[in-house]
């Protein structure tokens, strides 16, 4: 199961150890819900290239951001209409 917290910059969901698809699964069910708001932190272990059109498709934009040595850190963004 993953974690999903909220901190000062946004919601944060932990997906690793989870295998594929779920990681991108749990991604996209969180940007769904009405309640996430605009910054989403992803806690990863490897770039989650299969989910970036995922992103775009539905509005939002990604970032990789520093995170400690083993980690994949994206900071995903809601695109502004």
């Amino acid at each position: 199961e993953h974690q999903a917290w909220c901190e000062d910059d946004g919601v944060h969901i932990d997906v690793r150890g989870l295998e594929p698809p779920q990681p991108m699964m749990a991604i996209l069910k969180l940007l769904e819900d009405p309640e996430t708001g605009d910054t989403v932190i992803v806690h990863h272990e490897r770039e989650p290239l299969f989910l970036y059109p995922e992103l775009a498709e539905r509005g939002w934009d990604h970032a990789i951001i520093p995170a400690a040595e083993g980690e994949v850190r994206l900071r995903l963004t809601r695109q502004t209409p």
